[in-house]
């Protein structure tokens, strides 16, 4: 069972008495300071997965940047870090555009993504200089065009290449719904480049999320090359993260020997080149610790905790499977195992069939690589309070996010007896 610790974020341990660490941090010491659920990063392992794509990137192409995909952990404190490491931020909506503005990141050089933009968004960011509107649809030139501002634009392209990944997270096929087909995406363009107010930069693709193989994304390259000569291709992101012992996503140095090989093979050689990782920048920099609040012994053994599909969404969404320990017990003869949230589903599981060392009541329990996707999100299904997200670094931990209050929960709800 100690294995499991190579699943924590990096530099994680086991303290002399078996207890895990994290940014310096006891995990009892982070529950007893916050409450469970929490939701704790590595403040240092967070900033080393964004140097190694900055450098890695660097290193293969000179003109070429990262973006961090916000939607997977859209924390103004995250997207903070994201900007200091010299990365720009990847938008999905109107929420993001903000959090990314009060982290004081460029907006030069923020990328806004979307597939049904509103007349809000599209203001916001042109607004505020928001860098690049990735065109999904004709309905986006016309937003666009109504603010009577200048926007430099790329224009979305399904690639019809098919990833390897669950369908939900899958998206440069045939079908999808973000993007268009390469021949209505040619005719958009020609109406672009004859727009007074828009200036096409150039091409955006991507082709899903948790992907484990790179010819895929080398695949992507060569679809959207045929478009036509740009001065800027956006290649996505969709690169993998280490969930469990049987995950094995490629390094970011090969996932960047394929894509930016195809670049150079296909794409103008002083074009630049934008890529925009997400789940595999934060996934495994972050874990969340409950505490065991039920354990009911029978044909199957089921571990409750004070959490679940509140906080940990991936499960019920695509079937992502996770590991789990029992904080203080990583060691020891484990049984199998069936962790289950708290909440009013039998779909509210987080880990089936996973090992514990002796789980009781009061005990507990770590689930690592939690960094992608659940703290996005997280939601108040049957009046649940949305969790704190604390960074750890250097054995100091501090609340970047608070846990959701009653008096919060309540705030929204205006209704008053009729009179």
């Amino acid at each position: 069972m100690s294995d499991l610790l190579s699943l924590f974020p990096a530099a994680s341990s086991l303290d002399a008495d078996g207890t895990l660490v994290v940014g310096g941090c006891r995990a009892d010491e982070l529950a007893a300071e916050f409450g469970t659920p929490v939701l704790v990063v590595a403040e240092q392992a967070l900033r080393a997965r964004a140097r190694e794509y900055r450098d890695e990137l660097l290193a293969r192409r000179r003109n070429a940047r990262v973006v961090f995909a916000s939607k997977a952990f859209p924390c103004t404190a995250v997207q903070r870090v994201m900007g200091e490491e010299g990365l720009g931020l990847d938008v999905a909506g109107g929420g993001e555009i903000l959090t990314a503005l009060k982290a004081g990141v460029d907006p030069g050089l923020v990328v806004l993504h979307g597939n049904a933009k509103s007349d809000e968004e599209i203001a916001l960011a042109v607004e505020h200089g928001i860098g690049l509107v990735v065109v999904d649809n004709a309905d986006d030139v016309d937003r666009l065009e109504a603010t009577g501002r200048r926007q430099d634009v790329l224009v979305r392209i399904i690639p019809g290449v098919i990833a390897d990944t669950h369908a939900h997270v899958l998206t440069g096929h045939e079908g999808s719904k973000f993007g268009l087909a390469p021949v209505d995406a040619a005719r958009l363009i020609q109406r672009i480049e004859h727009s007074p107010r828009l200036r096409m930069r150039g091409l955006h693709v991507h082709i899903g999320s948790q992907i484990l193989d790179v010819e895929p994304f080398a695949a992507s390259v060569t679809a959207i090359a045929r478009l036509g000569e740009f001065e800027v291709y956006d290649l996505g992101g969709g690169l993998g993260a280490r969930y469990t012992w049987a995950d094995h996503p490629p390094s970011v140095a090969a996932y960047l020997d394929a894509l930016v090989g195809a670049a150079d093979e296909h794409l103008p050689a002083e074009a630049e080149v934008i890529i925009e990782p997400g789940r595999s920048m934060v996934c495994t920099a972050a874990t969340t610790i409950y505490r065991v609040t039920t354990v009911k012994r029978g044909a199957i053994t089921f571990v409750a905790v004070d959490g679940g599909m509140g906080d940990n969404l991936e499960v019920a969404l695509f079937g992502q499977r996770f590991e789990a320990g029992i904080v203080g017990r990583f060691d020891g003869a484990p049984q199998t195992v069936t962790v289950v949230g708290r909440h009013c589903e039998s779909g509210d599981v987080l880990v089936d069939g996973v090992p514990l060392v002796d789980p009781a009541v009061g005990d507990l329990l770590a689930v690592p690589a939690t960094g992608a996707y659940c703290y996005t999100m997280a939601n108040n299904y049957n009046g649940n309070r949305r969790i704190p997200v604390v960074f750890a670094n250097d054995g100091h931990a501090r609340v970047v996010v608070r846990r959701e209050t009653w008096a919060d929960l309540m705030a929204r709800d205006v209704d008053q007896p009729a009179h």
